[in-house]
């Protein structure tokens, strides 16, 4: 059985290859923010930084946004999957919070927001400058945590339960330092052999087995190599017509 890994010190590296590294989605404040993770769930964020400018062009702020109807942010943001929920969550939000002064900053009062979860209540914070109340986690998360074996539900609520029991809290940005390894080298079709990470990589490890497994067979199963097939004999006709002539004779003379 192979040793238990020890996660907190095991993760360190990954933590500091991804150290102040910004979030993918290209944000100028936390207004901005809000509403681009927002737009981000079930959709792509090279989507949502496509349809970002135009969006804070028109609506710069929460008060500008909560002057309007979902229906009028259908134009900037059609692209966006489920666009029309999308755009009732945010015109809710501005009209709660008024002003971009009373953005909060805790996961309780995030959450209580429309259209915010715990991963995206996370990621504000992270953002913000804030000290962790969760872990992140996406869909790259998903991916990598089972691959490096540090968790194994596939669940993302039971996931980030399970990173937050293994990792103290002054290390739960793993969670946006494993969704970074996801989308550089963590993908589907993972780049193993370029990874920090594999030294203590359960996937890695199973995969480099498995090729010496396959590797081991194919020796095993190889032909061997032996002498020359021996010839066989074939007698020529006219040899073989001689042989029963000479039995009959020796017959006929008895």
């Amino acid at each position: 059985m192979p040793p238990k890994t020890n996660w907190p010190a095991a993760i360190r590296p990954l933590l500091e290859k991804y150290n102040g590294k910004r979030h993918p989605l290209q944000h100028r404040n936390t207004y901005q923010l809000i509403v681009m993770v927002v737009l981000s769930a079930q959709s792509t964020d090279d989507v949502v930084n496509q349809v970002a400018p135009a969006f804070f062009n028109a609506y710069p702020n929460l008060a500008a946004l909560s002057a309007v109807r979902p229906e009028d942010l259908f134009p900037l943001i059609g692209k966006i999957r489920n666009f029309g929920h999308k755009a009732a969550w945010l015109v809710a939000i501005a009209k709660q919070l008024g002003t971009d002064e009373h953005i909060p900053l805790t996961m309780d009062e995030l959450t209580a927001l429309p259209g915010i979860g715990r991963k995206s209540a996370s990621v504000i914070l992270r953002e913000a400058g804030k000290a962790p109340e969760g872990v992140i986690v996406d869909i790259h998360v998903v991916r990598v945590a089972p691959r490096l074996g540090i968790a194994k539900d596939p669940d993302p609520k039971k996931m980030e339960q399970q990173l937050m029991k293994k990792l103290p809290r002054d290390e739960w940005d793993a969670g946006m330092a494993m969704s970074f390894l996801g989308r550089e080298i963590c993908r589907p079709k993972p780049e193993c052999e370029r990874c920090l990470m594999n030294p203590v990589c359960a996937y890695y490890a199973r995969s480099k087995k498995t090729e010496a497994g396959a590797a081991k067979k194919t020796a095993e199963g190889s032909p061997k190599k032996t002498g020359q097939p021996k010839k066989t004999r074939v007698k020529s006709p006219e040899k073989t017509v001689k042989e029963k002539v000479k039995k009959r004779a020796g017959r006929s003379g008895k």
